[in-house]
């Protein structure tokens, strides 16, 4: 079975994840404490210890879901699952640069350390919010972001049941105001920033200069892109690509038609929370769909792609 390995991305984080996982498969311990060092912080007390407000903020959230999609790694490896293919959602598009050997596993720690403080950055000097709109096609979308004041865009193509908005707080309210007129229903995000937009600008700045002498080497399988929305087959300038996927809109639904089509007839969420498989049922028909993030999902995922 042709098999993809998709990796989470911020917002799925929850206290206490990754732990049973770590405790299980022994390459954790090689994971958590590499990225220890590098973070400066015991990375598996801040996944048990922390609560989910300490668990949201940039810096924390994004090397927690990277270490626990790392860790949720292992275990299907070690149970001698093989992929094809690899794609993340925004920030998990750096475990699938990992998975794919891309770049080394201190190289990812090191670049999501700067991703993340980069981006925390950008948030705390542009305030911004983000709102999911849900049974809205991406014309209307478009048009609604248009006529509004402000700046308000498209920041996630997540199914075609889902697209996230992103922007200035006064123009994501106006534009939850006329959704709500139109009778489409819009759910405000519990984030700060406006990320995937114009409005991270600073922060891809900041970090495509801090990776720029970093080593990436070529996919040892297919690696899907968010900035296109289909499978990627330039790797010559990578530093260039993250930092316009640090302001450009994630095309995931995209994504996720590609590989079917490419013939990927298994997804496996690798990492906390089950938000891609979500969008995976929202989005194809005839596929296999499952998650890791426990040791329950795990043999179910398993029964699933051996059965």
């Amino acid at each position: 079975m042709k098999t993809a390995f998709l990796f989470s991305g911020q917002g799925s984080q929850y206290p206490g994840m990754g732990a049973e996982l770590a405790e299980r498969y022994g390459a954790a311990k090689e994971i958590l404490e590499c990225g220890s060092d590098i973070l400066g912080f015991d990375l598996l007390k801040k996944l048990t210890d922390s609560t989910a407000e300490e668990l949201a903020q940039t810096r924390l959230s994004q090397p927690a879901i990277f270490t626990v999609s790392l860790i949720a790694l292992c275990a299907v490896r070690e149970n001698d699952v093989e992929n094809a293919a690899v794609a993340g959602h925004s920030l998990g598009e750096y475990a699938a640069m990992y998975a794919s050997g891309m770049l080394s596993l201190e190289d990812a720690f090191k670049a999501i350390k700067l991703r993340s403080e980069a981006m925390a950055k950008a948030a705390e000097n542009s305030k911004g919010a983000m709102a999911a709109v849900l049974n809205a096609d991406n014309a209307l979308i478009d048009e609604v972001c248009g006529s509004v004041g402000g700046f308000v865009a498209p920041a996630n193509y997540n199914s075609p049941v889902q697209t996230v908005i992103a922007g200035e707080v006064d123009a994501v309210d106006a534009a939850i105001a006329k959704f709500a007129e139109l009778g489409k229903r819009s759910v405000k995000l519990a984030v700060s920033a406006a990320f995937h937009t114009k409005l991270m600008q600073p922060a891809a700045d900041e970090f495509k200069a801090a990776v720029s002498g970093f080593g990436f080497k070529a996919p040892s399988c297919d690696y899907y892109a968010n900035l296109y929305g289909k499978k990627l087959e330039d790797f010559s300038d990578m530093p260039s690509y993250l930092a316009a996927h640090i302001c450009s809109p994630v095309r995931f639904a995209d994504e996720l038609f590609a590989m079917q089509s490419d013939g990927i007839e298994a997804f496996v969420e690798l990492g906390p929370n089950k938000v891609l498989s979500g969008l995976v049922k929202k989005t194809l028909k005839g596929v296999v769909n499952v998650n890791v993030e426990n040791a329950e999902t795990l043999d179910k995922a398993l029964a699933a792609l051996k059965g």
